[in-house]
């Protein structure tokens, strides 16, 4: 196996932190033959870091920035696990009324980073208290100057007013987005492009609005209509799947300078049923404790306790580790029964 401490390893991430949110990006990593652990960052097709300067990736340049979607490819003989990373999943509600609570608390179960923004102080207030990870209170028109969209980034827009969800929805499809969705009435909705259209926004930008808001699950109670509206969410999110990338409570642990080895764990094959899919990741610790999952049950655990013992033994390097999950789900009766490669690497 190739040593991870031979590799300028830590470099990879800060330039995965440096990376301009809205571009595509993209890391390699050799999993078989001699190099393996050999690792490049891709960003908008070109090759802007890797670890061996004349290694194996570097001489296949052409090949490996020709991949554009996550999985397993083959060059030149060895396989290389090409994975695209998203940014992490951004919702922004503008507005911190009564529906806006249950929407916050799903979006967060989700894992997803959430920015709530309405001009009380009081309904702020409530924003923190049900667990957004960022409240700005003040006018609409200046908290859209701290918003930077992203191809990840979801706006809901559910203020209190039309003069408000025309402001927001306006700012919101100037800015980069994976979705634009308001509340409210077929009238009110025409109201509200009409007048982005008189305002100069072209016609297919503003047909890209869905409203009214959420899957049509004739939804009633708050709880309902926020359920709708992230299930609508989730929809537009999965059409491209790109993965997750790196949660910021996995990269602050990686950027750690007094942290002790750990390995990360990033499912990068999957067989049948599983219950997370390429890319999910997660760090283990030397004590076993982990930052993050793969999908919970017995085969996170059977990872988790594998790669301990690694870390105790003072392994460094990478290596991918195959789980299969028919023998656990017979025994267990679980409804997955899938097979999952896992690729262990020492950081």
């Amino acid at each position: 196996m190739r040593a991870m401490h031979d590799m300028p390893v830590m470099d990879l991430y800060d330039a995965i932190s440096d990376a301009n949110n809205n571009a595509e990006t993209l890391i390699a990593t050799v999993i078989s033959g001699e190099m393996t652990g050999e690792k490049a960052l891709i960003v908008d097709g070109k090759m802007t870091w890797n670890s061996a300067a004349e290694g194996f990736l570097r001489t296949h340049e052409p090949e490996v920035t020709a991949v554009k979607d996550s999985g397993i490819v083959t060059v030149d003989g060895q396989n290389v696990f090409v994975e695209l990373l998203g940014n992490e999943k951004h919702v922004v509600i503008c507005g911190a009324g009564h529906l806006s609570m249950p929407i916050i608390t799903i979006t967060k179960m989700l894992g997803m980073y959430v920015t709530v923004v309405d001009d009380r102080e009081e309904f702020c207030e409530n924003a923190r208290k049900r667990g957004a990870d960022r409240v700005l209170c003040k006018s609409f028109a200046e908290a859209f100057k701290e918003i930077e969209g992203s191809d990840d980034t979801f706006f809901v827009i559910v203020t209190r007013g039309h003069r408000y969800d025309k402001d927001c929805v306006g700012g919101a499809l100037r800015k980069r987005h994976a979705y634009v969705g308001m509340i409210g009435s077929r009238r009110h909705a025409r109201f509200v492009k009409e007048s982005l259209l008189k305002e100069g926004l072209s016609e297919e930008l503003i047909d890209s609005i869905y409203t009214p808001v959420g899957l049509n699950i004739g939804a009633e109670t708050p709880e309902e209509i926020a359920v709708a509206i992230v299930g609508e969410i989730i929809e537009v999110k999965n059409r491209r799947r790109r993965n997750f990338g790196f949660t910021r409570e996995v990269m602050k642990a990686i950027m750690d300078d007094d942290r002790e080895p750990m390995m990360m764990a990033t499912i990068i094959l999957r067989r049948g049923s599983s219950p997370r899919g390429v890319g999910s990741r997660m760090l283990v610790r030397k004590d076993g404790s982990i930052i993050g999952t793969i999908g919970g049950g017995s085969a996170e655990g059977e990872i988790m306790a594998y790669a301990a013992e690694l870390l105790q033994a003072g392994y460094t390097g990478t290596q991918v580790r195959h789980v299969g999950m028919k023998a656990c789900a017979d025994e267990d009766g679980m409804v997955c029964g899938g097979e999952i490669d896992v690729l262990l690497e020492t950081v």
